[in-house]
């Protein structure tokens, strides 16, 4: 079956099997980013933008994604909102371990991308399902906290915050 799709920004043809999973497809198209996981869409190492929305690339059928526009971490590495979320993940002291970097990572653009002020509790509540192996839900909350703030108002800003904060409370 050939599925016409976007992949990380220019027009293919996939010629696929229809049943076979997306993970499966950019794994075999050298896809580094794209890891076998769970397999059933829990662990965020699979996950990859589909439509701008952040999805377990192991659960999607690639038969089903016809004129779908799919951005792997490979190519989104080269963006800005990239470059935020890895510096609040630094300023938080998480270090992305290569495994589970794409689950992280797209959840915390899927929070930046909407443009509001939330709470610590309403990003907690959006990271809850995810499995990270190299860092605890609090320590990704402040990275994406951070990641945010870096997004707004640049690196410069935050770590002005960042370093205000370590001599507030002493670390």
């Amino acid at each position: 079956m050939n599925v016409p799709l976007t992949l990380n920004g220019m027009k293919t043809i996939l010629e696929v099997r229809p049943e076979e999973s997306l993970m499966s497809v950019l794994r075999k198209q050298a896809f580094a980013s794209v890891k076998c996981g769970c397999n059933k869409g829990y662990c965020g190492a699979c996950t990859i933008l589909l439509n701008d929305t952040p999805v377990a690339s192991c659960r999607i059928p690639v038969g089903i994604l016809k004129d779908g526009d799919i951005v792997t971490l490979d190519y989104f590495a080269g963006t800005k909102e990239y470059t935020s979320i890895t510096q609040g993940f630094e300023l938080a002291g998480i270090k992305l371990c290569g495994y589970c970097n794409a689950g992280k990572i797209f959840t915390a653009y899927q929070i930046l991308k909407m443009n509001k002020v939330l709470t610590r509790k309403e990003i907690s509540d959006q990271i809850k399902n995810l499995s990270p192996c190299c860092t605890d839900l609090q320590t990704l909350t402040n990275g994406i906290i951070w990641a945010i703030e870096i997004n707004n108002n640049g690196y410069d800003s935050a770590l002005r915050k960042y370093k205000k904060t370590k001599l507030v409370n002493g670390k």
